[in-house]
């Protein structure tokens, strides 16, 4: 599960950084129309959080950033879901393409502006990372509304062995059981 987490998380920042790469030597602050209004892109040096909250605070920002990595990490080590190891991956991914840019961007080291290129409507411009967020953002809603856990136990798990009416071992269910992630458990 950890290595899967791993290569999620990896192949996210490449894609994110080459893709930011690519906007800053392709595009300018002029917006160019993808799909009419709905979808444009349009090159934005963000200093502040998502639809630029915090603006000044980019130091803050950083070791937000830097903390949920670190409490990522520590949570891969209870992986036992495919689903959780999917978008803890996405989340980590997308968590080290933003901090990327806040330590080696310009103005300096843990004040950088994230490189922001996907126009959405006239609401906001966001990036790759971004996108790699809110997928594992909704995936951590959907995983917690089906009581699963980190650890691939789920909480009617919990009641079965708290009834007597498993087997005893942490996790387990009925043989009919499945993870969130269609795998039968048992």
């Amino acid at each position: 599960m950890v290595a899967l987490l791993v290569s999620i998380a990896g192949g996210v920042l490449v894609l994110d950084q080459l893709s930011k790469a690519w906007a800053i030597a392709t595009l300018d602050g002029e917006r160019r129309e993808l799909i009419g209004d709905l979808l444009g892109l349009q090159l934005v040096f963000n200093p502040g959080a998502a639809l630029s909250i915090a603006t000044g605070m980019t130091w803050v920002l950083t070791l937000v950033a830097v903390a949920v990595v670190v409490v990522l990490v520590r949570v891969a080590r209870r992986l036992g879901s495919t689903t959780w190891a999917v978008a803890l991956g996405l989340l980590l991914g997308g968590a080290l393409g933003n901090l990327v840019d806040r330590l080696v961007r310009e103005p300096g080291f843990a004040r950088g502006h994230v490189i922001d290129f996907i126009a959405y409507v006239d609401w906001f411009v966001g990036n790759v990372a971004d996108i790699a967020i809110v997928v594992a953002a909704g995936l951590v809603v959907l995983l917690v509304a089906r009581g699963v856990g980190v650890d691939g136990t789920r909480d009617h798990d919990l009641a079965d062995d708290a009834d007597g009416e498993s087997d005893g071992e942490p996790g387990a269910g009925h043989a009919d059981d499945a993870d969130a992630d269609g795998s039968a458990r048992g």
